[in-house]
């Protein structure tokens, strides 16, 4: 194993570290590993939900390929076109 040695942290930084690790029952060496295992690799659980997000959204795509979907700036102005009609069609009542 390799040996990982990090300076100048804030006072503040290195006191909630200290808490946090207190808090799961681990030496902040041993919070130290897992605060970083977690945010380079992850957990499982983490892995496994962002597979289902994925699978989900590809299955959502094959779905609806195909159906030309109208732009977003192509709704906007067509959005923006009915308002004005409708804007325009109260002033003639007026």
């Amino acid at each position: 194993m390799a040996t990982l040695t990090v300076r100048n942290l804030d006072e503040d930084v290195v006191r909630r570290l200290r808490m946090r690790a207190a808090e799961h029952g681990r030496s902040a060496e041993a919070e130290h590993r897992e605060i970083l295992r977690l945010a380079l690799i992850g957990d499982d659980e983490q892995r496994e939900e962002r597979q289902r997000v994925a699978e989900r959204l590809a299955e959502f795509r094959r779905r609806t390929a195909g159906r030309g979907s109208s732009s977003t700036a192509q709704l906007l102005h067509e959005a923006r076109a009915k308002r004005m009609k409708t804007l325009a069609g109260s002033d003639k009542g007026a």
